[in-house]
């Protein structure tokens, strides 16, 4: 029993780690099955609505684990500011050790299938909105009404996904240093009315 999770587990570790770096359309099956060391059979058994079902339980994996991280990022300070500056700095340092998304984003799979899959684009809908959340809970605790908290949760999680983007593709990490340094500018004003 315990060698079957074991070979689930190695697939589906192997998938959201593909499907966060190069996306859904541009790994293959065959991919996922030959880097985790599976059987070619496993696969259909363990997600027997193929590659779909597979992709979903791989974006909730990595939801997990990208909400671990940045959990931990916003308990490190009890200052919104100082928190938020610091899951960024550690979202810097990871695109830095080699330029991947592994445990940073989901948004290139959800950029590539939105308008192919309903159900891959819900999932992704639910990271997003999760992380949202996250933000918003530390703006909450620091004494900024639910309201402006849930707006400011949603501006800072598109802030640093499009700073994301863009570092990757400029292939340096100055948008997100930008977004880290104005995040002060954005709630200061919130946080000194309380």
């Amino acid at each position: 029993m315990k060698c079957k999770t074991e070979s689930r587990e190695k697939i589906l570790t192997t998938a959201a780690l593909l499907f966060q770096i190069k996306g859904f359309n541009a790994t293959g099956l065959n991919e996922i099955l030959t880097e985790s060391g599976s059987p070619k059979g496993s696969l259909y058994y363990y997600f027997p609505n193929g590659k779909e079902e597979l992709a979903i339980e791989a974006i909730q994996l990595s939801s997990k684990s990208i909400q671990k991280k940045l959990k931990t990022s916003l308990d490190k300070y009890p200052s919104p500011i100082e928190a938020i500056q610091f899951a960024i700095k550690n979202i810097m340092e990871d695109l830095k050790k080699g330029n991947k998304l592994k445990d940073i984003s989901i948004s290139l799979i959800a950029l590539e299938t939105y308008l192919s899959s309903e159900p891959l684009r819900e999932a992704c809908k639910e990271v997003f909105q999760i992380l949202e959340g996250m933000y918003a809970k530390k703006l909450i605790e620091s004494g900024i009404s639910k309201k402006v908290a849930q707006e400011l949760g949603i501006l800072i999680q598109l802030m640093i996904e499009g700073a994301i983007t863009i570092s990757l593709t400029q292939k340096n990490a100055t948008p997100l240093l930008i977004v880290s340094n104005h995040i002060n500018l954005l709630l200061s004003p919130y946080l000194n009315t309380k």
